[in-house]
Parts: structure tokens; sequence; C-alpha cells
């Protein structure tokens, strides 16, 4: 039976975008309103109607407490995080806490996980390749950052099944923008992909031989991208206004929206132009009349306000040369990826950096999805037989040990899918029970690591301590997922797990989630027969 189309997804920040592979070439598919990139924003109207997309970013300013954006920065965390903690402070929508510590994000006052609300902009990308192929689609690769730890990629393949979709491959997105890149220019080279986009960053070095797509190194920040330089502009427009009205418009949830609408705007604009007039009027109004924001934004005054931003940047590029054992002459491609790649002051870094101009060539916003469409053409058997891709785990791996000692198995830049063992012994005697709990990260300190899970191997073999031998073996699939051994070699007790942190939705939860879908839809089916 002949394998339908398998679409590529770039589930991003600010954007996403999706495609497909056909006749040799990755295609970009528009949206239904015609459109090559879909806003990533979910919005919940009075009535309870969901909307995705342009529809949704049309209810930022209108509707902000139900509107949510930049959701893959939530996805996968803690609400007691740095980063959740950091968007309830900016974010018009209020986060709330689940059960198990995950962050929820609130709509219409109902407490909603990051994996369902990105399970809708998934679900709407679906419907829009079903639309243009004429087909069903089940079947996508979707793309993470590279620095997404195991939490955030089994979220975000969570977010995919909620969406009726199966995740034939999960790829790190600057991978995927090289991919992009290398199937057209067939050219053997070793490549820089830099991509900051709406809401993280991230450097992958990249050898492409003959075909061979072999990832050296990456690293990066997923809490770095074009949000924090929006916000940037934002607290300057506030603090300008405040100068001259004595007003703080910080605290009003709706204005801040029309801010930063106009602050986005001006960005844009400023990486065609040199200024860009900000007119907010009516902004507020008190006893002595209205009052309007005019303000004149430069380019070298954006530059002044974010350049430590791009500057941030700069030491996990040299991280990730000094973890290749490379220098910056060494790379001979650099690609821009990501939307925040088209201000003039992150190219002209790069390019002092690298000592060469960057790839111009290609729409960096489309690039990932395109790479993802290729891996599904290398999937199906349509690109050329030597095409081969190579990926690497972006975190270390391995256990706790006495006294918050990391013990790594597995390190980071590690080419991917692999498996270590590593043995471990007893601390005391007759131990019968080892708890192993599993972290990734790159502190030494198991406590500043993140918790991927914890388990028990009971019923050891009676011995003094030090003599028995328990396995750790780690595994590491495709996609990034880790599953864990422990055996006690003397016993030949083992206990082997696919990693399930306390985070996360179970597979109950998620399969709740779907029948609820489903219902809905089978009752809206109903609904139209009858009318």
């Amino acid at each position: 039976m002949k394998m339908g189309h398998v679409i590529g997804i770039d589930l991003g920040t600010t954007n996403s975008c999706i495609a497909y592979f056909e006749g040799g070439k990755p295609q970009v598919i528009p949206n239904l309103d015609g459109q090559r990139t879909t806003p990533s924003v979910v919005s919940v109207t009075d009535s309870g109607e969901k909307l995705v997309g342009s529809f949704a970013q049309r209810q930022t300013t209108t509707n902000p407490g139900n509107t949510v954006t930049s959701i893959k920065r939530l996805i996968g965390k803690k609400f007691d995080s740095k980063e959740a903690q950091e968007a309830k402070k900016k974010m018009p929508y209020n986060l709330t806490d689940a059960p198990n510590g995950d962050v929820m994000v609130s709509l219409n006052s109902k407490a909603i996980s990051p994996q369902e609300v990105s399970g809708m902009i998934l679900e709407y990308l679906k419907e829009c390749a079903e639309s243009h192929l004429g087909e069903e689609v089940s079947d996508a690769v979707v793309t993470v950052p590279a620095n997404f730890n195991d939490h955030q990629r089994k979220a975000t393949k969570d977010a995919a099944r909620i969406a009726g979709l199966n995740v034939a491959r999960v790829i790190n997105e600057p991978t995927a923008a090289c991919l992009a890149y290398g199937i057209d220019e067939r050219k053997n080279a070793i490549v820089a992909v830099y991509d900051l986009g709406g809401g993280t960053f991230d450097i992958t070095l990249m050898e492409v031989s003959d075909g061979v797509f072999h990832v050296l190194a990456t690293n990066g920040n997923s809490y770095l991208g074009g949000e924090d330089f929006d916000d940037r502009i934002v607290d300057w427009i506030i603090e300008e206004f405040k100068k001259e009205n004595k007003i703080d418009l910080s605290k009003d949830v709706f204005v801040r929206q029309r801010i930063k609408e106009a602050a986005e705007s001006a960005k844009k604009n400023l990486s065609f132009s040199q200024e860009n007039k900000i007119h907010l009027p009516f902004i507020f109004s008190d006893k002595s009349g209205a009052k309007h924001i005019k303000l004149n934004l430069s380019r070298e005054k954006l530059e002044e306000l974010t350049s430590d931003l791009i500057e941030k940047t700069f030491p996990f590029i040299e991280q990730t040369l000094e973890d290749s054992k490379l220098n910056p002459k060494d790379i001979e491609e650099v690609i821009l990826v990501g939307g925040q790649t088209r201000m003039p002051k992150v190219k002209e870094m790069i390019k002092d950096f690298f000592g060469k101009d960057p790839v111009e060539d290609i729409n960096p916003e489309e690039i990932v999805a395109l790479g993802a469409a290729v891996q599904s053409g290398i999937i199906k058997g349509e690109t050329d037989e030597s095409t081969l891709l190579l990926d690497v785990t972006p975190l270390s791996l391995g256990v706790e040990a006495e006294n918050d000692a990391f013990a790594r198995i597995i390190a980071r830049n590690t080419t991917i899918p692999t498996r270590r063992t590593r043995a471990f012994t007893t601390v005391r005697h007759n131990q019968k029970r080892v708890r192993v709990h599993v972290l990734q990260g790159e502190s030494e300190n198991a406590s500043e690591n993140i918790s991927l899970g914890v388990f028990n191997l009971v019923g050891i073999h009676s011995a003094p301590a030090g003599l028995p031998q328990i396995d750790v073996t780690f595994e590491i699939d495709a996609d990034g997922i880790v599953k864990v051994t422990a055996k006690d070699v003397d016993s030949e007790r083992l206990k082997k797990i696919e990693v399930k942190p306390s985070s996360g939705l179970s597979n109950e939860e998620i399969e709740k989630i779907i029948a609820k879908a489903q219902k809905k839809e089978a009752e809206k089916e109903e609904k139209v027969k009858e009318e």
C-alpha cells in the first residue's frame, strides 16, 4: 500500500509553516487564507468559538486575556520555572499550575496545557495541508529547536498526537534548514546555521558531504528570540510616555497589547528603513484630556536597545566551535534562519564574526518547513539514495550520583540514535534497592540539571557495598527521545522505562482530550445534518 503524503511542519513561536515533498523538491503549502506562513496564535471568543492563525491574531488587542501567543516558549515547562514566571509578568493571558507542577494557560476561565494549545495550531495546519493536497494527512515530520530538552520534545509530539498526527520524525530546526539548503545546492561544505526565531535561538555546525548531512555540534537558548526584541521596544515606548506624561501604561493589558503591535511593526520596518514613526492615538485619557503616543524610533536606537540580545548568542557559537574543534575561518557557508535574522545588525555581527556574508537567497521563515519536507522525502524514499541525516543530542544525559554529582553517560553532541552503558554499584551492605534519577544538562551538580524522571531497581542480590554491578543504559532514538535501562548483572533483574517524567500529559489525559474533541466534532456534524 502506497504511503500518503508526509508533511513537514515548522511549529514556530511567532509563525508556523507547512510543506511537502514532491517531484524531487520541497514545496510550501499555503494556509486556508492563501498565506505561506500562519501566526502561531489561538484565541477563544466569549461564545466559546476557537480561532487559530490570522483570525486569532486579530483578537490580540480586543480579547488579549483569551488570546495565546508564543506558546512554544512554555511547552514542556514547569510553572515555577524562570521562563514561565517571566512570561507570567509579560503575557496578557493568565498562567496557572497543574497538579504535577506544569504550566497551564487559562482560556475562557478554563486551564489547558500548552500541548493542547499547540495541538490546535497543528490541527489547523493539518486541515490546510488536506485542503491543498486533496487527501487525508496523518503523518508529519515536526521540527523543534535544537536545544529543546526531552520534556519539550515529548510535549511537542503529544501536541501532534492531540491534533491527529503521527510524528514520523522529530528533527532539529537548524538541521532541517541545512537539509533544505543542501538538497538544492549539493555543495560539500562545513555549514553554520544561525537560527534566531521568535522565541528561541540555536546554532548548529554541520558537515555536508555527498548527500550526507552530519551535525557536528549544536547549542542554544530555548528562551531567547524576537519576542525579547519586541519587549525592549515596548519598554522603551512606555518609559518615553512616562517621562513626558508621568503616567505608567505598563499595567494596562489592552494598552500594552496595542503598544506591542506597534513595536513589532516598527521592528520589521526598520529592517528596510532608517527610521519609523510610532503613532498611537488616544492611548490614555484623564481629566486633562486624551493623550497620544508619537515617537520616532531609528534603526540606531533599536540597535542600542537590543544589541546585547544579539551578543548573548555569541558564547553559544563559540562553545559550538570549541565542541567541533573548528575556528570561524573553517566555516564555508553561513545560513540565517528565523524572522529575527532579517535585522541588519544581526547580519552585520554574524558577518564580522565569521568573516563572510551569510547566504541571502533563502527565506528564513520557510526554510525549516522545507527541510522537514525533505526529511519526509527521505522517509518515503523519494530523495537521492545517498541522502542521509546524522543528528546529535543537544544536552548531556546521565544520572545522579553521590554528593549531588552528575554522572554523564552520554555527552552532548553525540550522534543519534545511540546507546551507552555505564556500571554503578551499591553504597551500603546488602542494599536491595537502587534509586535511578535520570538527568539532562551540563552542570557537574545533579541538582542544577533537568530532572527527566526517577525510578527504582528493586531486589538487588545481597552483597557487601561496592560488589553488585548495576548497568545503567541510555538509549536515544532518532527523535532525541530517551529510554533508560537499569540492570542488576548478578540477579539479572531488569528495569526498563521510557523516561516518564513528573511533567507532561499522561497517555490517559491525551486520550481524553482526543475523545472529547472527536465527540464535539460528531455533535457538530449531527447538528449540520439536522439543519
